[in-house]
């Protein structure tokens, strides 16, 4: 293939850009070759795998050009030319990828994530398409906050497999969201050539089944694809929507820094060679008078003196401080809790759903950011009704449905919360998480770390789990162990009406990304609820019950069960007090402490199956503080759940079986 622009003469209008152009590229080429020098020296100066963008450098050149200082970009993984094109220092970016303290990202991110969102560079993203959600939560953000921004999110023709990508394209068709997405097709999908599994000429014929415009073009011409970028931007911040570009380039290197092609055609390889896109403007420039021979060569040295003193500084620069490798997980301190308001005093009798729906109310009236979306959350008010009323209230730009998209869904909340807004999302069921968790576990729960703090994703998750009556074994698993693994998360899991109210208010005000895990099996349970009331602070444990004889340690679902257990239990003599941890992150350590030191038994009770849960984690951490203590966990036992009740109830850790389990342990203390 010969790139349809390769021979075209450039017009005296486009003279100066084309010249900055070449330049631009040519740094980059010399940025991207030291890089790999660097990373294949023997021994290695650089640590690890690197994405290069040799041969696909027109592409950020040309498109940066055309936007705006207000629009942000979202980056592959092969993301050091977007870096490159203005926003961040050189240096700064090289430093990174040598994992010096002076990165900009202090050596956190290294090559595939360097991530700036306070200079409009949301970042690369090492996880091929996940990209994509995100950039829609950043143009929702736009949107919302009226900026007229528009995002653009690039991508290679391999991420077009990828189902976060497909959400992406769905949830920012439905919205008009003013997206831009730049598919750099450079025929390779990583190390398969993507002819071999792409049965389309051109992946932007695509775009026209998303119901949005598709053009593909020439991206080794900058002036093709600024222009087109150009256009694109304009109809996006007309209302119009977004846009799929496709940029048709040719990767020079291999897919990272130490392949060594085996797999490539020699032909390809060629063909490649011959449309190196600075060869091609290079050629260009001479042809329509712009540059001498004499000043190209002068700026391939001026470039090369530019690169190597870079390069200098950057290896003298110190490397990160060990001390300081777990700062910057969480935030230092939670954000303000909600103040109390001056009431009568009267609490108000609601059911544990109807709280969630009191405290989302509230939220929405007290922060213009917050937004509050998920499928069938707008005009249905959810499901299980926790959003009932709140589209009528708010409108329909703050309370809204979405497709079936869970990757989209919680992608864009990240977005979003990196912009400013202060979503509240749900997942309908806990187990949908499963088809989304890289947008929770690479994405949100990363931010605040790999900037060292500069930027964070104060976002809430609510979902719901467990297991009822007929839910069968795919809506009624219990996952809290899976995200209590994850650093950087906050969990929670309310088990009573004025918990599920006052923890999804304190979670709102969270600089961190929240997930909220509420009960299904108590969603009907009422209570007095006191809505005008100081919530307690994030990681407070609840001393549901007193007692001296035994501790009960649970939540969610396993709360009223362990409270039914400890009043049989005292009937027959034995004082068992309960406390509801309410967050597991961050962990109340204190008040579990403290209970096992005063009772000297502890039962540790969850829903979930006893294997690898959280109890065993907590269980050991009383081992290791009071190793006289003793302790037994009860959870349901290694199986799937199944739907029938009568099977359920023979597996579920409910009040009998936790009363015989702390009768035994109260048994073998005495």
């Amino acid at each position: 293939m010969t790139l349809a622009n390769a021979s075209k003469p450039i017009k005296p209008e486009d003279a100066d850009f084309a010249m900055a152009a070449w330049r631009r590229m040519l740094f980059i080429r010399a940025f991207e070759q030291r890089c790999l020098d660097l990373s294949t020296a023997t021994p290695p100066v650089v640590a690890g795998s690197i994405h290069l963008c040799a041969g696909q450098e027109a592409i950020p050149t040309g498109a940066m050009a055309a936007l705006q200082p207000q629009d942000p970009v979202v980056a592959t993984y092969r993301g050091h030319g977007w870096a490159l094109t203005g926003r961040l220092d050189p240096k700064e970016i090289f430093a990174e990828v040598c994992h010096r303290a002076t990165g900009v990202n202090g050596g956190r991110a290294g090559s595939a994530l360097i991530t700036a969102p306070w200079a409009g560079f949301i970042g690369e993203n090492s996880i091929v398409g996940a990209g994509g959600p995100i950039a829609c939560g950043v143009a929702l953000a736009a949107q919302a906050r009226k900026t007229g921004a528009v995002v653009l999110v690039s991508f290679g023709d391999g991420a077009t497999s990828q189902g976060a990508l497909h959400e992406s394209l769905v949830f920012a068709a439905a919205y008009d969201l003013p997206v831009i997405f730049l598919c750099e097709n450079n025929g390779w999908s990583e190390m398969t050539a993507s002819p071999d599994i792409i049965r389309t000429d051109r992946l932007a014929k695509r775009a026209n089944g998303y119901g949005m415009v598709g053009v593909t073009i020439d991206g080794a011409d900058p002036i093709a694809v600024r222009d087109t970028i150009a256009q694109a931007a304009e109809r996006a911040r007309s209302g119009a929507g977004p846009s799929f570009v496709e940029c048709r380039v040719s990767r020079l290197w291999g897919h990272y820094n130490r392949d060594i092609e085996h797999y490539r055609p020699k032909p390809d390889r060629a063909l490649a060679e011959a449309n190196d896109p600075i060869a091609l403007l290079a050629g260009r420039l001479q042809q329509s008078g712009i540059a001498s021979e004499t000043a190209l060569a002068e700026a391939r040295v001026e470039v090369g003196r530019e690169m190597a003193a870079i390069e200098a500084e950057v290896l003298k620069a110190a490397t990160p401080d060990p001390a300081a490798a777990r700062t910057h997980v969480v935030a230092e301190s939670e954000g303000p809790l909600p103040r109390a308001v001056a009431s009568s005093g009267a609490g108000t009798e609601i059911n544990y759903i109807g709280a969630v729906n009191e405290a989302l109310r509230r939220i929405l009236a007290e922060d213009a950011s917050s937004l509050v979306y998920g499928e069938d959350v707008g005009k249905a008010g959810g499901i299980f009704g926790a959003s009932r009323n709140l589209q009528r209230e708010f409108g329909a730009s703050r309370v809204f449905d979405t497709p079936i998209a869970e990757a989209a869904i919680l992608g864009s909340a990240v977005g979003a919360a990196m912009s400013g807004m202060r979503p509240v999302v749900e997942i309908m069921w806990g187990d949908f998480l499963l088809v989304a968790l890289d947008q929770i576990i690479n994405q949100a729960a990363n931010i605040r770390y790999v900037t060292q703090g500069r930027a964070s994703v104060p976002m809430v998750i609510r979902t719901q789990q467990g297991a009822t009556p007929g839910s069968c074994s795919q809506h009624s698993q219990s996952l809290e162990a899976l995200l209590f693994h994850i650093p950087g998360i906050r969990l929670g899991l309310p088990a009573t009406p004025q918990d599920a109210y006052d923890m999804l208010r304190v979670a709102a005000g969270s600089p961190d990304p929240v997930m909220l895990i509420e009960a299904r099996a108590l969603y009907q349970r009422k209570e007095t609820v006191f809505l005008d009331k100081a919530p307690d602070p994030m990681g407070k444990a609840r001393l549901a019950r007193e007692g001296r004889d035994l501790a009960i340690v649970a939540w969610g679902t396993a709360v009223p069960e362990a409270l039914d257990a400890a009043e049989t239990l005292a009937a027959a003599g034995i004082d068992a007090a309960v406390l509801d941890l309410r967050w597991l992150s961050p962990l109340d350590e204190a008040a579990i402490a403290d209970l096992a030191a005063r009772c000297g038994r502890v039962l540790i009770v969850h829903e979930a199956n006893r294997t690898g849960g959280v109890g065993a984690e907590i269980a050991a951490r009383i081992a290791e503080r009071h190793p006289t203590v003793r302790v037994r966990r009860l959870g349901a036992p290694d199986t799937r759940i199944p739907a029938s009740p009568a099977l359920q109830a023979a597996l579920l850790p409910k009040a009998d079986a936790i009363q015989a389990a702390a009768r035994t342990l109260a048994a073998k203390a005495g």
